[in-house]
């Protein structure tokens, strides 16, 4: 009996993380969000496997925010550009997650 392979997807996802020893974050910043994208066969694994594979690069996710897969955001009308669809075409290729963007997060001072 032959297991069939489920379909992966990819899914963008939001990661609030704090601070840790030689985390790579600017040496003022209080932690940072990380916008990513995720390939897995439901969003639940896609977390799963973003959160373990962010603490393994020695950082520390304290929240996640999910924003569907690709298709769920194209139906619900997000604006996707070609950049945007191409890393998540890649994180799908290569069953892995792409780190668009980080912004660090600073504390204010006023």
């Amino acid at each position: 009996m032959k297991k069939e392979k489920k379909q992966h997807h990819v899914f963008t996802l939001l990661i609030e993380v704090g601070r840790k020893d030689d985390d790579g974050l600017p040496e003022t910043a209080t932690g940072a969000a990380l916008m990513c994208y995720a390939s897995g066969v439901d969003e639940a694994e896609a977390v799963r496997e973003t959160v373990a594979l962010l603490k393994q690069a020695g950082l520390a996710p304290l929240d996640v925010s999910g924003y569907g897969s690709l298709e769920d955001r194209r139906a619900e009308g997000h604006d996707i550009s070609v950049e945007e669809e191409a890393l998540m075409q890649r994180a799908l290729a290569e069953n892995s997650v792409v780190v668009a963007q980080t912004t660090a997060f600073y504390a204010d001072k006023s």
